[in-house]
């Protein structure tokens, strides 16, 4: 469930229940954020969690606030903080702190600087686990307190996000137990399902209450303390008193599992900076990988994502496919095993739709929203299967094609019997369910559809990028069909492509804005504003070679192209607004599946130009980390993109985003059914002289590749070649 915007109706927070709300200023620019499986954390830059002052942080397991409040004080007063960072690998976050002047009766007591503090964290198993080591860099001995403050709300994501809820469950007394060395904080939801925070201290605290405890910590001059603490997530019948997991054991463990996660390092640059971004998306990404009976799935963003999200998983699966193709097998994998199988309206689901979104917090159980396993994608079952047929054409994976073909035969059964209701070809969506999303393709805010004027559509609503996806869906299923020996199914499918491109230009070229329009509406009526989703229209190939050249340059105007990278929605249309979450802001997966549109159709340099921009954009935000979207403003000297207040960060088709784009610039493709690589008009701008691919596995081939400029052109050169690969570059 996406995020809606704000708009001239006086009554659409009523209408738009989902909503993030921005009642404070932006913590994400410095908000710290590990990850791993169903677990997630958001400190501040000290390494704290305090929700008064940083509402979405906390320790999140299976969508509900296990922690609120973890705050570090050394008697009394906050530490200074000297920096703070999360390790290359997104395992472990690191702070530095020491003493402010600490004075009692107005004289001083300890000096700053004297004590360093190193704080640091990582997530595994369910478990928080904490480290302070506290080191004397003064002449004399010193005798402090330390107090570490615990407190959980219980609270389900959705009500961070700014839902109220008319009742809630009981919170437990917090209490003590295993001589004051444990803290057990609880809560029964609704759902009549227990949740516990388990706080476990090594040594045993000087001091505990059930609200915290107390360390003395007496040092001499250069001596070193260290205090562990672990903090473990319950779910279920009460676990018994365990003893303190250990914590370079554990450490060690959570790093060799996120070593061994899908996406591995295969480029090097000559751009350091450039290989820094590469190596922020990959980590982010390796972090998001959620792991599932199924297979690696990537939950799509912290904080307010991080689940499994259909659209979100199929396009981060595409924009690595070339790198990661394991990725795609884990999606399919798990896709197929919640494809909806019965209709439900108030799940929006029919048998064989793909699902959107599923939650497993108190709220979805309750039935409060209706995400437990929702279905209100309209691109998500169509993306399915452009996803298989790409999988298949880039490992050759037969196998996996046979036992998904029953899932893909239903989902293209949904296109026709649901998708297109009123059988005029194109693919509607209009929401069966109450509480359900009001538009239903990636723009899903709920003014992010209308007409020239400002008007809202009215449903059914049939979106140009849908139309898109559903033509490369038919030419993708006649493809396996093929394959499977399945050739009635095959051309039909491709008969029935032909014919949806024939009709989509007919229907949907818009002469007056010269380009596709946005949607139809309920009335058939065409929505006429200029927005990127023409752009997904060159990447499903539906659009028309005679209006490709059209398009990039409308795209790559100043109406559109900020310095940063292309607006959802061109700055002269009536709903523009920078700030809004999907009428005028930039989203790199957006500019991401264009940029593969431009490759589609010739156009690489303009697709080096979305690389280049979004590569700088990275360089001015924290962690180089591209977040789920930025404001739309114009490029400025001197000046950062501008962040979006609520924006996820990080974000998996964020981070997809830069591997896609740079496959797009270089034009590459590969074929493992055929057992080759073409690189076709390959661009490198100057800021990239060369890119070194390492270990391009193509079968049971591979192959090293060398790409650099020469003059105003691109050369290639196979350094290493195994098996049976052709490698052609074509200009």
């Amino acid at each position: 469930m996406r995020q809606h915007d704000w708009n001239d109706s006086p009554s659409v927070e009523a209408e738009t229940p989902y909503y993030i709300q921005a009642t404070t200023a932006v913590s994400s620019e410095r908000a710290l954020v590990l990850k791993q499986d169903d677990t997630f954390a958001v400190f501040d830059s000290f390494g704290d969690i305090d929700v008064n002052s940083q509402g979405d942080g906390g320790v999140f397991h299976h969508s509900t606030r296990f922690l609120s409040r973890l705050c570090l004080f050394l008697l009394g007063n906050r530490p200074l903080l000297l920096s703070s960072t999360v390790r290359r690998d997104n395992v472990l976050l690191v702070i530095d702190l020491t003493n402010p002047d600490i004075y009692r009766s107005g004289l001083l007591l300890l000096p700053h600087g004297a004590l360093h503090i190193y704080r640091s964290y990582f997530l595994w198993g369910g478990t928080l686990h904490m480290s302070l080591r506290v080191r004397n860099f003064s002449l004399a001995p010193v005798d402090v307190g330390l107090s570490l403050e615990f407190c959980a709300d219980y609270v389900d994501i959705f009500e961070v996000r700014g839902q109220q809820r008319a009742r809630r469950g009981s919170m437990h007394e917090p209490f003590l137990r295993d001589g004051g060395r444990e803290i057990v904080l609880g809560y029964q939801g609704l759902d009549e399902i227990d949740r516990r925070t388990v706080i476990q201290a090594s040594p045993a605290p000087e001091r505990a209450t059930p609200q915290g405890f107390q360390f003395n910590v007496c040092l001499l001059p250069g001596e070193e303390r260290c205090i562990e603490n672990a903090l473990r997530f319950e779910i279920g019948p009460s676990s018994s008193s365990d003893r303190i997991p250990d914590f370079a054991g554990s450490l060690a463990s959570a790093t060799a599992r996120r070593g061994l996660q899908t996406i591995a390092q295969k480029i090097v640059t000559s751009n350091e900076q450039f290989d820094t971004w590469l190596e922020r998306s990959r980590e982010d990404l390796n972090m998001l990988l959620t792991n599932d009976p199924l297979g690696m799935y990537p939950y799509a963003g912290v904080p307010w994502f991080s689940c499994p999200f259909g659209r979100d998983g199929i396009i981060t699966a595409l924009e690595c496919l070339w790198i990661a193709p394991e990725m795609a097998r884990g999606v399919l994998s798990y896709l197929a095993a919640t494809q909806a199988t019965e209709s439900s309206e108030i799940q929006d689901a029919q048998p064989g739709k793909i699902l959107h979104e599923a939650r497993d917090g108190e709220m979805a159980a309750t039935g409060e929203i209706p995400f437990r396993r929702y279905y209100g994608s309209v691109d998500a079952t169509p993306l399915f299967v452009v996803l298989a047929a790409a999988y298949y054409r880039r490992t050759g994976d037969l196998q996996l094609i046979e036992s998904l073909w029953p899932q893909i035969a239903l989902a293209m059964d949904w296109i026709d019997r649901y998708g297109d209701a009123d059988q005029d070809g194109f693919v509607e969506y209009d929401s069966k369910s109450p509480n359900g999303l009001r538009n239903q393709g990636w723009k899903d805010s709920q003014d992010s559809i209308f007409h020239s004027d400002g008007r809202l559509a009215e449903g059914p609503i049939a979106l140009c990028e849908v139309q898109g996806y559903i033509y490369r869906a038919r030419r993708s299923a006649a493809e396996l069909a093929a394959v499977l020996g399945k050739g009635a199914i095959a051309d039909h499918q491709q008969e029935m492509a032909s014919e949806l491109k024939t009709s989509f230009e007919q229907r949907f070229w818009c002469d007056s804005i010269s380009s596709y329009a946005l949607a139809l509406d309920g009335d058939k009526q065409q929505c006429k504003v200029r927005s990127s989703n023409a752009g997904h229209c060159l990447f499903s190939g539906i659009g028309g070679s005679s209006r490709a050249a059209t398009i990039v340059d409308q795209l790559g105007g100043s109406n559109f192209q900020s310095g940063w990278g292309i607006r959802t929605l061109a700055d002269n249309e009536a709903r523009y607004n920078p700030m809004s979450y999907h009428n005028g802001s930039i989203w790199p997966h957006d500019n991401a599946l264009i940029a593969d549109g431009y490759r589609r159709y010739g156009f690489t340099a303009q697709a080096a130009i979305l690389l280049k921009g979004f590569f700088e954009a990275s360089s001015q935000l924290n962690l180089n980390r591209l977040p789920e979207l930025f404001c739309g403003f114009p490029r400025r000297p001197g000046k950062g993109p501008t962040l979006y207040p609520v924006a996820c960060s990080p974000q998996a088709w964020s981070a997809g985003a830069a591997f896609l784009l740079l496959q797009a610039s270089i034009g590459l493709s590969i074929d493992a059914i055929e057992k080759r690589i073409v690189l076709s008009r390959p661009v490198l701008l100057p800021f990239l002289e060369r890119v070194h691919i390492r270990g391009m596995s193509v079968g049971d081939a591979s192959a090293d590749l060398m790409l650099f400029r020469s003059d105003h052109s691109v050369a290639v050169t196979v350094e290493r070649r195994t098996g049976n690969l052709e490698v052609l570059v074509v200009n």
